[in-house]
C-alpha cells in the first residue's frame, strides 16, 4: 500500500497536479490527441492504446483515488470539468473515462483490505456495471460468481471490474445486491458492442465463470443507497460521503456538455466556409435562418450549463457541510441531469440539421455527436423523462419509487 500524502501532494511515481486548474489544462492540452483518434476510435469500438495512455499518465483517473494511494479526490467541480474537455474532443473517449474515473469512487468505499489491493497502483482503471446480471452464490471465505454483465464500459482497458451480482443467502432472507470486485484477468470479455452512438466506449460484455471473490471484495449495494459502507479510513472522510448516484449526474453531464460545447465552436467557424445550397446565400453566416438557429443552440447549452452547475455547486457544498440531503433535492439533481442532457441533444440535433449533407460524412465530428448524445439520453439513469416523472413524484408528495437517488 502506498503510505499516506498530503492534499496536492505526489505520492512516488506520480506527478500530481498543483491545482485544480492544472488537471484541467493538462486534458485540455491532449483535446488534439483524443480528436485525431476520435475516428479510429469508433472504427475499433473501444478507446485507442495511445489516448488510454495519455489519459492515464495526466492522472485523469486519479480523481476519485484516496489521497493516501496518490490520488487527487478532486471536487465535483473539477471532475466536470475534466470530463467535459475530454468528452468535447471524443464522446465514447469521454464516457469511457467518465465511467473509469467514477468506478474508483465506488472501489474506494470497498472494505480497506480490497482498497490496498485495487489502488496498489494509483493509475489503476476500474471499470463496471450495475445491471444485476450475474449471481453470487456464498461460498467458504466469500462467494463463486457465475454470469453475463452487459455494458462494461472500457472494460478491455480496465484493471479491475466491479461487476453487479445477485447473491441468494440461502437461509430464507431476500437476495441482495452486491457489487464485487474482480481483477480483468479473472473474467472473459465478449465482443458484442455494435452500436450506433458511444460506438467507441468498448461498452461490452464480460463473463464470470466459477470466480471466487472473497468477502472483502464485495460491497452490498442495498446500505451504500442509504449511506453505509465497509471502509474504516473513508467513512469519516466528507469527500467519500457524496452519494455515488448523484455524482453520476455530475460525470454524465460532462458527457452531455462536452460534444455539445465542441459541436458548437465548430459550427460556428463553418458557416463561414460553406454556403447554402439551392439558395442565394454564399456564405451560411450571413443567412437570418443561421442566426435563428446558432442562437437557439446556444442558449439551449448555456441553460444545460446552469443547471449543471447548479446541482454540481450543491453537490460540493454538501460534501463541505457533512453530505446531508432532502429527498426532493436528490430527485431535483436527477432531473437537472437529464433534462440538462436533454438540452445538449436538441442543441446538437439543431446543429446538425443546420450543417447540411456534407456533414453526414463519418469524419465529421458533428453527426458524431448527435449519435453520441442521442446515446447518452437513452442511458437509463440519464433518461430525461424517467427522470423528470420521478422528480414529479416527490413534488406531489408520492414516494420516489426508487431507491436509486
Amino acid at each position: 500500500m502506498a503510505g499516506p500524502s498530503a492534499p496536492g501532494s505526489s505520492a512516488p511515481g506520480s506527478s500530481a497536479p498543483n491545482s485544480d486548474a492544472e488537471l484541467v489544462e493538462r486534458v485540455r492540452k491532449l483535446q488534439p490527441l483524443i480528436r485525431s483518434h476520435a475516428l479510429r476510435t469508433e472504427q475499433e469500438r473501444r478507446v485507442t492504446g495511445e489516448v488510454i495512455a495519455a489519459l492515464t499518465d495526466a492522472g485523469v483517473h486519479r480523481m476519485n483515488v484516496p489521497r493516501r494511494y496518490g490520488g487527487y479526490q478532486s471536487s465535483a467541480r473539477t471532475q466536470l470539468d475534466v470530463l467535459s474537455e475530454v468528452s468535447a474532443a471524443c464522446g465514447s473517449t469521454g464516457f469511457t473515462t467518465l465511467i473509469q474515473a467514477g468506478c474508483a469512487f465506488i472501489a474506494a468505499l470497498f472494505p480497506d483490505e480490497a482498497q490496498d489491493e485495487i489502488f496498489a497502483d494509483p493509475g489503476v482503471r476500474i471499470s463496471g456495471t450495475l445491471v444485476p446480471k450475474a449471481k453470487a452464490r456464498p461460498a467458504q471465505g466469500g462467494y463463486v460468481v457465475d454470469g453475463t454483465s452487459p455494458f462494461a464500459t472500457g472494460c478491455q482497458d480496465s484493471d479491475w471490474h466491479l461487476l453487479t451480482t445477485v447473491a441468494d443467502p440461502g437461509d430464507g432472507n431476500p437476495p441482495e445486491l452486491l457489487w464485487t470486485a474482480i481483477p480483468m484477468t479473472d473474467l472473459d470479455v465478449v465482443d458484442d458492442w455494435h452500436v450506433s452512438g458511444l460506438a467507441g466506449s468498448g461498452s461490452n460484455s464480460v463473463v464470470a465463470r466459477a470466480v471466487h471473490v472473497p468477502a472483502h471484495r464485495a460491497l452490498p449495494l442495498g446500505p451504500l443507497l442509504s449511506g453505509s459502507f465497509p471502509s474504516r479510513l473513508n467513512s469519516a472522510d466528507p469527500f467519500y460521503g457524496m452519494p455515488v448516484l448523484l455524482l453520476f449526474c455530475v460525470w454524465t453531464a460532462a458527457g452531455a456538455l462536452g460534444p455539445a460545447r465542441a459541436a458548437l465552436a465548430e459550427f460556428g467557424e463553418l458557416i463561414h466556409q460553406r454556403g447554402i445550397t439551392y439558395t442565394f446565400y454564399e456564405h451560411q453566416h450571413e443567412a437570418p435562418l443561421t442566426h435563428l438557429q446558432f442562437a437557439e443552440a446556444a442558449m439551449k447549452i448555456s441553460s444545460a450549463e446552469l443547471l449543471a452547475a447548479d446541482f454540481v455547486s450543491l453537490i460540493d457544498a454538501r460534501a463541505a457541510e457533512g453530505n446531508q440531503y432532502t429527498t426532493q433535492e436528490r430527485a431535483r439533481i436527477r432531473a437537472q441531469s437529464g433534462y440538462m442532457a436533454r438540452l445538449c441533444k436538441e442543441a446538437v440535433d439543431l446543429i446538425g440539421s443546420a450543417s447540411g449533407a456534407s456533414s453526414l460524412s463519418l469524419e465529421v465530428p458533428v453527426q458524431r455527436a448527435v449519435r453520441d448524445l442521442n446515446a447518452l439520453n437513452l442511458h437509463s439513469f440519464v433518461n430525461p423523462a424517467a427522470n423528470l416523472e420521478l422528480y414529479g413524484r416527490v413534488l406531489s408528495g408520492l414516494d420516489a419509487g426508487t431507491p436509486f437517488l
